[in-house]
């Protein structure tokens, strides 16, 4: 499956660490091998039909939507902030 990057997401990578980036694209892996995979605790977002969070850590979350034939990247970085807003 391809990987599409919004700009926000791009903008919010770059505040990581190179460790939490390997962390981030390990889990881009399993996301395009398998969106769902139980690792990547992956939901709906209330109130938002098509888009979806995925979990990178306990408090950093990731959100997306299908986009085409691939997955757009919307954003990632804290719970609360990224799901307000995803």
């Amino acid at each position: 499956m391809e990987i599409f990057f919004s700009e926000r997401f791009k903008k919010d990578y770059k505040l990581y660490s190179d460790d939490l980036k390997k962390i981030i694209n390990s889990k881009l892996k399993i996301l395009t091998e398998n969106p769902f995979h139980p690792s990547l605790r992956t939901k709906k977002i209330k109130g938002k039909e098509d888009i979806f969070e995925t979990s990178i850590s306990m408090s950093i979350k990731m959100t997306w939507s299908y986009y085409g034939n691939g997955i757009l990247l919307r954003a990632v970085g804290g719970h609360d902030k990224t799901l307000k807003n995803p």
